[in-house]
């Protein structure tokens, strides 16, 4: 498989995933790429909260203004960062193990203190956590690529690591924020 045909095939399983969850699993390509799996692996077993492209579903907005609040970030970060990680879907889990809206890893809510499978407190956990990054790293992008890919690859690499789905994750949150007005870092 070439470059090109993967890649092609993570863009078509990440909008089947998205957009079409139902048929991603029977859609996916055999030769897919781990990145593909990844993705594919984050297809709710119930149905996915409605959500709008743009924004969280109403029952979620009032925790991301409070998680906002609480770390002097912006909600429209927040959110960028849950779109991207989970579509919003506090059900969601990963293959590696991380659940809810902001993808938590088990260990990373311990140590931040939150229940990962409580919505709300997992919005507030992965805005601390974030936030924390934000303030190891200094850059918005190498805080976006630790929380992806850990910050053990930021620093091992030295900036964002060379993986693909993290380079994707990275780009996929900066031009979201930069297509909204008025979306800043900090609140």
């Amino acid at each position: 498989m070439n470059v090109t045909s993967a890649w092609a095939d993570a863009l078509l399983s990440l909008w089947l995933t998205q957009l079409v969850p139902e048929l991603a699993a029977a859609t996916a390509p055999a030769s897919a790429s781990s990145w593909t799996q990844v993705w594919a692996g984050m297809i709710p077993t119930r149905p996915q909260a409605a959500t709008s492209p743009m924004g969280p579903p109403p029952t979620l907005a009032q925790d991301f203004a409070r998680a906002a609040s609480a770390t002097g970030l912006s909600p429209q970060l927040l959110e960028a960062v849950a779109r991207q990680e989970s579509g919003f879907n506090p059900e969601a889990q990963s293959p590696a193990g991380a659940v809810g809206v902001m993808q938590l890893m088990p260990s990373t809510a311990r140590e931040l203190g939150v229940n990962a499978a409580n919505a709300a407190q997992n919005i507030s956990g992965g805005a601390h956590y974030l936030a924390e990054l934000l303030v190891q790293f200094k850059s918005l992008p190498l805080a976006l690529a630790a929380y992806n890919a850990g910050p053990g690859a930021v620093e091992r690499y030295g900036g964002v690591p060379p993986y693909a789905q993290t380079q994707h994750y990275v780009q996929d949150i900066l031009a979201s924020l930069s297509t909204e007005s008025g979306a800043v870092t900090r609140a």
